[in-house]
């Protein structure tokens, strides 16, 4: 397989790795944008996400995903998983049934792209960071959640209502808007 078409999303994991790895242990019951959740439960929706699309794709995850390292370990193991599934041959042409319906590999590499961005910028607007997400993976994220956005019924949407954000605003915080985050106006939070 390959790792070209991966590419994009073993960055966007390596990127959220990266904030996670740098969570305070004061800061895990912190509110996050995705406002059900907190810090610690996106992070654990995030590795729930990541064995779920790596069993979809025919992988194996084990039945404990703690373990050494925490949270960001038990996050890295199952990102790694995850790209193993995704760089099995034929997997992007292979029907997979997620949670959005039965889809092409690629279609749920697209998926799980977008969901680890919008996640992995959820982590660090909630903890202060301000990492460098990778812009051509937040753009190819966005130009895919846009029109699938408009195909998916209004009571079935999964996300808040867009946000207004700057036109000129990085990828992530224009996909981040999109799917119902709210983005300070003229840039990044400090």
């Amino acid at each position: 397989m390959n790792t070209a078409e991966t590419g994009p999303l073993e960055v966007g994991l390596g990127v959220t790795g990266s904030i996670l790895d740098a969570i305070a242990i004061d800061q895990w019951d912190l509110p996050s944008p995705c406002t059900e959740w907190s810090v610690r439960e996106v992070a654990e929706h995030l590795i729930g996400g990541n064995d779920l699309f790596t069993r979809a794709l025919g992988g194996e995850v084990p039945t404990s995903p703690s373990g050494a390292g925490g949270v960001p370990g038990a996050y890295h193991r199952s990102a790694e998983r995850l790209l193993g599934a995704f760089r099995e041959p034929g997997v992007m042409a292979t029907e997979v049934r997620v949670p959005f319906g039965t889809v092409p590999g690629a279609i749920a590499l697209q998926l799980r792209l977008t969901e680890v961005l919008v996640h992995g910028w959820d982590l660090a607007r909630a903890t202060g960071q301000t990492p460098q997400f990778p812009e051509e993976a937040a753009e190819q994220a966005l130009a895919f959640t846009v029109p699938m956005l408009e195909r998916i019924p209004a009571g079935r949407q999964p996300f808040g209502p867009p946000q207004p954000v700057d036109r000129d605003a990085p990828a992530i915080d224009r996909l981040a808007a999109c799917l119902g985050r709210r983005v300070p106006s003229g840039g990044r939070e400090g």
